[in-house]
């Protein structure tokens, strides 16, 4: 559900998500809040109590949208990606592609009714410590990992499952031809043939890199 489901045409028409949803493999329905307003302009924000400076989703729209989405099937978990939530991981990516039906909330504005929050919202996710325009994007990024992981939506399924994160590390650098340009060279072990010092190699840069950029993965 976003407040302007124009932001996530894009997002539905390229890539991997498209070609999944050409395959049959994920289903993605976008539903625009207005359509729920009962304000006679389609109107889905008001003013905060208290005198925040902003507007903030209504309470009304969302709920009846929420309320009638679910007379329609079963969802496993209600999402409302925001800021002040815990941060989104690769493991959480992976909880949720193993469910069946998941609905998405999309804040705009200075969020949503905090209700709706209390009463409806089964997880919510922070994509980085930084504010954005609208929940469509974040909804995008999400919906974009979650997907990538579905059988079948990536043609080697085993790429996704080397991805940094996945083991809880960073990826190793990757080469491709000419094994040397510019005199820019690819490590011999990738040329050796070796597999199991590719393996041991690959680990090792892993480690590496993660110490130097990331080093609170390895707590």
């Amino acid at each position: 559900m976003a407040a302007v489901p124009e932001l996530l045409t894009g997002f539905l028409s390229f890539s991997i998500v498209k070609r999944a949803i050409d395959k049959g493999v994920v289903e993605i329905y976008v539903h625009d809040l207005k359509d729920f307003s009962k304000d006679k302009h389609r109107h889905i924000d008001d003013y905060p109590y208290g005198g925040l400076a902003g507007m903030v989703l209504s309470i009304q729209p969302v709920f009846d949208a929420v309320s009638e989405l679910k007379k329609q099937r079963a969802y496993d978990e209600v999402v409302f990606p925001t800021p002040d939530a815990p941060l989104y991981n690769q493991q959480a990516a992976n909880e949720l592609a193993t469910r069946e039906n998941l609905l998405f909330i999309c804040g705009h504005y200075k969020g949503i009714d905090q209700r709706i929050r209390d009463h409806l919202v089964t997880k919510e996710y922070s994509i980085g410590d930084y504010v954005i325009s609208g929940g469509e994007l974040s909804t995008a990024v999400i919906v974009d990992s979650i997907v990538r992981l579905l059988p079948g939506a990536i043609g080697d399924e085993e790429s996704a499952l080397t991805d940094s994160f996945q083991d809880g590390l960073l990826s190793p650098p990757v080469y491709t031809r000419p094994a040397d340009f510019n005199g820019w060279k690819v490590p011999d072990v990738l040329l050796s043939g070796n597999h199991r010092k590719i393996e041991e190699w690959r680990y090792e840069q892993s480690l590496e890199k993660t110490k130097r950029i990331r080093p609170d993965l390895l707590k």
